[in-house]
């Protein structure tokens, strides 16, 4: 365990230095309160800290209410070392977020153990981070695909929406659903169609960039945010994911299937006016014709004003790899 020593007394500083090296810390040593704040703010910072309350620049009280404030940093177990031992000193270093006192000169076996209640308050931190982390994923990803859940790229669709028409660009929405897919639940169960839906996620993610979206909307269907893409590639991004599909079959407990996906895309752009639920509704009509028009394709949604000016008969959206 790494632990700050912030000592400005030199022989102070060398004893602690050699105790608790002895002792098996990773010491890191500074002389003034600058130089510690200094070291907690590096990546990786000690998580126990020994300070002196009176230290140059900076003083050990004024360290501790920093650590203290509001911020997103894994949490710091502060020893604070001082002479004082008056009941209104010790409430003020308490108050400023000191977990403990050590009064100076120290003893070795109270330091010790001390230390050791900081190990176990840090563990108990850790362990709280850990299970809070783990129920916010449950909350916000499908259990069996592990990409995002119906709710959990739905709220981040309406922040990327807002910040997108902050800074005037775009985001491509597809909307997939895997083709026949009842008859794979049909003929070989629904294990074997879990397997079919975990390995679709697989290869959606694989098809998206690292900082795009992936979610299971429900069922055997499939929401993807492309963050930052416009009408113009919008074709062929949904083109890119339709093909990572038809490319190979399904690997499965019970063999190979062969499965294929429909998609209907759009650019938020398009519609500069329209809110989550009417672009949602517009990439699944567009999934609508994709199915009708025979499966295995994109349908990529054209907005009214561009739809005006084409002359072409049939349904005004551009379709793409049939099969």
């Amino acid at each position: 365990m790494k632990i700050l020593i912030a000592e400005d007394e030199v022989v102070s500083r060398r004893l602690l230095c050699s105790f608790l090296e002895k002792e098996g810390y990773e010491v890191v040593v500074t002389g003034s309160g600058q130089e510690a704040w200094d070291a907690l703010q590096r990546p990786a910072p000690p998580r126990l800290a020994l300070l002196d309350w009176m230290m140059p620049e900076i003083d050990g009280l004024e360290i501790c209410r920093r650590l203290r404030s509001p911020g997103e940093r894994a949490y710091t177990f502060i020893l604070l070392l001082t002479s004082r031992d008056n009941k209104a000193d010790l409430i003020r270093g308490f108050e400023a977020g000191a977990d403990d006192y050590l009064t100076k000169p120290f003893d070795p076996e109270e330091l010790k153990a001390r230390l050791r209640a900081g190990l176990r308050i840090l563990k108990l931190e850790d362990q709280l981070v850990t299970a809070r982390e783990e129920m916010h994923f449950k909350a916000t990803h499908d259990t069996l695909t592990t990409v995002w859940n119906r709710a959990g790229i739905l709220d981040i669709f309406k922040r990327e929406l807002a910040r997108s028409r902050r800074e005037g660009s775009s985001i491509t929405v597809i909307m997939g659903d895997l083709d026949h897919f009842k008859e794979v639940n049909d003929a070989h169960g629904h294990l074997t169609g879990d397997q079919v839906l975990q390995e679709a996620a697989r290869r959606l993610v694989a098809s998206v960039r690292s900082y795009d979206i992936v979610g299971r909307f429900g069922g055997e269907e499939f929401l993807v945010l492309l963050l930052g893409c416009d009408r113009l590639r919008t074709g062929d991004r949904a083109e890119h994911i339709r093909a990572a599909f038809a490319c190979g079959e399904f690997t499965s407990s019970v063999g190979n299937i062969p499965l294929t996906i429909s998609l209907g895309a759009l650019a938020t752009a398009d519609w500069p006016s329209r809110d989550v639920e009417e672009f949602l509704r517009e990439v699944d009509l567009a999934l609508y014709r994709a199915k009708a028009g025979g499966r295995n394709r994109t349908e990529v949604a054209i907005p009214p004003q561009a739809a005006a000016i084409l002359v072409a008969p049939g349904i005004l959206s551009s379709r793409r790899g049939s099969r």
